[in-house]
């Protein structure tokens, strides 16, 4: 472990992965060195345009008795190379790599007896689709996901006739732009412009980094798996808003609303992971809960660790 960008108590491993068609890869896994050592853990796994920088969520989970650990994906924040192509993939379960090394360095060399996994958005994805193709083995105990993102939050032409394209398209010429991201919702939490929060913009910049179509295949892939329907064998706890926002314009929806995703899309299609789920709805959340303004933030966390407790 090394030093971490955050400061103490945080320090940083580097995990070396298979290279890709792009060169050598990495992934970062963070972890806050506890006061004192738990049996339990918890895993975070950050969204699309995203990097760890949450000191308050590990150290609410800290307050719970875990020791927090995180992981920054290959190509994203702390392990993105000058050589790579920001937050890319062409399959979710390029991922399963770094999950599976965090894991075991989690429950085999930190001795944690417990590990849940927390997953927001797009993170909330690819830790369910983990979850899914890990059953039976005793990997994961509980699975919380923040805002995950389930389903293209666009019209039905979008959902049903450009996906079919984009299936095409992202397999041939997977590294052309097909879209881009608003900076509305990175404006409306970032300190130095509308926000309170504060993280490094070159990891996660407002206007986010070029969707390519190789990328939105794999996403529109790992969405279509979830829609069929996963066993993931372990409770599960979905949370998100009790509303929507709109994602492309300005409004003041941006403090009390999930303005990235919607909202009905995450309930409808939880129940669909596996035989154990819950899922509750938090008034005022945004699309990451953990930064939502207060009460919003509280009561996530409240249902969180109440849950935790319960199961």
């Amino acid at each position: 472990m090394k030093p971490d960008v955050l400061g103490p108590p945080y320090s940083a491993r580097t995990l070396e992965l298979p290279p890709d068609g792009e060169g050598d890869v990495i992934a970062t896994l963070v972890r806050r060195v506890p006061d004192a050592p738990s049996r339990r853990a918890v895993l975070y796994v950050h969204g699309f345009v995203d990097y760890f920088f949450q000191r308050h969520l590990a150290d609410a989970w800290a307050a719970e008795g875990y020791d927090f650990y995180a992981l920054d994906l290959r190509k994203y924040g702390r392990s993105l190379l000058p050589h790579q192509t920001p937050n890319y993939c062409t399959d979710l379960r390029e991922y399963q790599d770094e999950l599976d090394a965090a894991a075991q360095i989690v429950r085999d060399e930190d001795g944690h007896d417990t590990l849940v996994v927390l997953g927001h958005s797009t993170g909330g994805l690819i830790t369910s689709l983990w979850a899914h193709d890990r059953r039976g083995q005793g990997i994961v105990d509980a699975l919380v996901l923040n805002s995950p993102w389930f389903d293209l939050n666009a019209s039905w032409f979008s959902r049903v006739v450009l996906t079919r394209i984009i299936d095409v398209l992202g397999r041939l010429r997977p590294h052309v732009p097909v879209s881009s991201l608003a900076p509305h919702y990175g404006r409306s939490i970032h300190r130095g412009a509308d926000g309170i929060w504060d993280y490094d913009l070159t990891w996660k910049p407002h206007e986010g980094f070029p969707i390519l179509a190789g990328w939105v295949r794999a996403i529109r892939r790992g969405h279509a798996e979830v829609a069929r329907g996963l066993s993931i064998d372990c409770p599960v706890l979905v949370c998100c808003s009790t509303h929507s926002g709109d994602p492309k314009r300005w409004t003041p929806s941006m403090y009390n609303a999930d303005c990235v995703l919607d909202v009905e899309h995450i309930a409808s299609r939880a129940p669909a992971l596996g035989p154990d789920v819950t899922v509750e709805r938090i008034p005022g959340g945004i699309h990451d809960l953990a930064l939502s303004a207060e009460p919003a933030r509280e009561r996530y966390f409240d249902t969180v660790f109440t849950w935790m407790a319960a199961v």
